[in-house]
């Protein structure tokens, strides 16, 4: 009886850690993501975060930390377009399909030359 209310207690214990850590490790509120030629990119990270709700969606293809979608290009782990075309349009056409407001659906509306 003792070890299953040890056992509960340090999973809530981990859990609540998690939840902490979770809550340090935010990001940015807003970025800049540097798009090159077409112009960089400016990203509502926050608003990401509380629409989509797990980090996964969009950092299962990229490291959370900054600078992470420019190092893995360079490292050839991600093409050049593939974040946007592929992560972002994608995800913001499912959205305005299911009738959801959606973010922009052009590389014009995101990208902005300087």
């Amino acid at each position: 009886m003792r070890l299953t209310i040890f056992a509960g207690m340090l999973a809530t214990l981990i859990l609540a850690a998690g939840a902490v850590f979770a809550q340090l490790n935010q990001g940015a509120e807003q970025m800049q993501l540097k798009a090159g030629l077409t112009g960089d990119v400016p990203f509502p990270h926050r608003r990401h975060q509380t629409v989509l709700g797990d980090c996964l969606v969009c950092h299962s293809f990229f490291a959370q930390e900054k600078g992470s979608i420019a190092k893995a290009i360079a490292d050839g782990q991600l093409a050049t377009k593939q974040v946007m075309d592929k992560l972002c349009i994608q995800c913001h056409r499912a959205q305005k399909q299911t009738g959801q407001q959606s973010g922009p659906l052009t590389c014009a509306k995101c990208h902005t030359r300087r």
